[in-house]
């Protein structure tokens, strides 16, 4: 359970004390507000930190969210492998359960750090601080955190980041921008991945990037497939401004 959720588990018993309902009621929200308000405080002072921490050592930061399934580990691959060379890179790994995708990255020859949330829907800043302690992070250019595959709670943690970019696949289906406000807000970029599958898919590009940025007037969107590699440079190219602009400020 997400502790930012609010969600409890109903009672399987129910009561006829109706007088006091709905006071126990308004108490048991003003507990849930009042923790979770503690929780998103709580994280984004270690985000702060993280913050501080990662411009003083001149790193670019991103926060990769997704659905599960729609590409981002096959994404970090390619780009990791397409970069090397040219840029200093580590990834940060958030699953629920198993290193596979943290193995799938050390293949690439970048460190990696992999963070097992367990009932845990998403990362939080703490986390990714103490991950990030395992890296020589004067030696990075790049940090890449892959968080746990969902399209809800990860919007609400800050993690220190410098942009959240959020993949959605073309197999998803384009109103996932509508569905999921809270996150296509929240992101910078949107990469839409699996172009390649496009003539086998009901899937309307455009109106998935008019969705996109009725959520996020100003969201980057880079239609790729990082399967074949196509529209991948232009993503390098947006990375590689960042990058220089971060290492100009350090």
């Amino acid at each position: 359970m997400c502790t930012t959720c609010g969600c409890e588990p109903e009672s399987r018993h129910h009561h006829h004390d109706h007088g006091h309902h709905h006071h126990r009621g308004e108490e048991k929200e003003a507990r849930r507000i009042a923790v979770e308000t503690d929780i998103l405080s709580r994280n984004n002072r270690f985000a702060a930190d993280n913050r501080a921490l990662f411009a003083q050592k001149g790193i670019f930061v991103l926060n990769l969210v997704s659905s599960p399934g729609s590409g981002k580990t096959t994404t970090l691959e390619r780009s990791l492998k397409d970069l090397a060379g040219k840029y200093r890179c580590a990834v940060i790994e958030g699953d629920q359960q198993t290193d596979n995708d943290a193995r799938r990255i050390a293949a690439t020859g970048v460190p990696v750090k992999q963070i097992n949330t367990g009932a845990g829907c998403h990362l939080d800043a703490h986390m990714v601080g103490h991950a990030a302690e395992g890296f020589d992070l004067d030696a990075l250019d790049l940090l890449l955190v892959e968080n746990v595959g969902n399209l809800v709670c990860p919007a609400s943690f800050d993690l220190g980041e410098h942009h959240k970019v959020v993949l959605l696949s073309v197999t998803e289906g384009e109103d996932k921008p509508l569905k999921y406000p809270q996150m296509f807000h929240a992101a910078d970029v949107m990469l839409l991945n699996k172009v390649d599958l496009l003539p086998y898919v009901d899937f309307d590009v455009e109106k998935c990037k008019e969705m996109a940025r009725r959520v996020s007037p100003g969201i980057d969107i880079f239609e790729i497939s990082s399967r074949t590699g196509q529209g991948m440079d232009a993503w390098y190219g947006w990375l590689a401004g960042r990058i220089a602009a971060v290492k100009g400020g350090a």
